[in-house]
């Protein structure tokens, strides 16, 4: 995963791709490098994994999307759409998003399969799909579904 963004962040630069993508491509290195650093202090010397690059670029995604949507609300759509061409940039690098339905029927089959019968049980779900489904998924929306599936 690393190779690939640092692979993309040089034929972007040498292609003098537009100054969004480029500065976007430096901003998920300096992410991760700030986490490996993180990961050494804990004796972690090989740095991050795979997967929480992951977790970093869905973090990533989620913080541009509040960012569009208040400004958005404050009428500032040259803004907003920056940081819409950011998450584009973002999304490259993470799997395929689930839609709706196929949100849907993964949390219906967490349940059937672990045996949830409440709201007790949501917390053990939400870890099977977020282990299952990383960097795939709205977790916001499926802990909706969830909750409303165990109420």
């Amino acid at each position: 995963m690393r190779e690939k963004i640092d692979a993309a962040l040089k034929t972007a630069m040498k292609a003098r791709d537009e100054k969004i993508r480029v500065s976007t491509l430096r901003l998920i290195n300096a992410a991760i490098k700030d986490r490996d650093i993180a990961a050494r202090s804990e004796d972690r010397c090989e740095g991050v994994s795979d997967d929480e690059i992951l977790a970093i670029l869905t973090k990533m995604v989620k913080q541009r999307e509040d960012s569009a949507a208040a400004y958005e609300e404050g009428g500032r759509p040259d803004l907003a759409e920056q940081e819409r061409a950011e998450i584009d940039v973002i999304r490259e690098f993470l799997p395929r998003q689930l839609s709706d339905d196929e949100i849907e029927e993964a949390v219906a089959s967490v349940i059937e399969e672990l045996d949830a019968h409440g709201l007790k049980d949501m917390g053990r779900c939400m870890g099977a799909l977020k282990e299952r489904y990383p960097g795939a998924m709205d977790f916001g929306r499926a802990g909706a579904l969830m909750k409303k599936a165990l109420a």
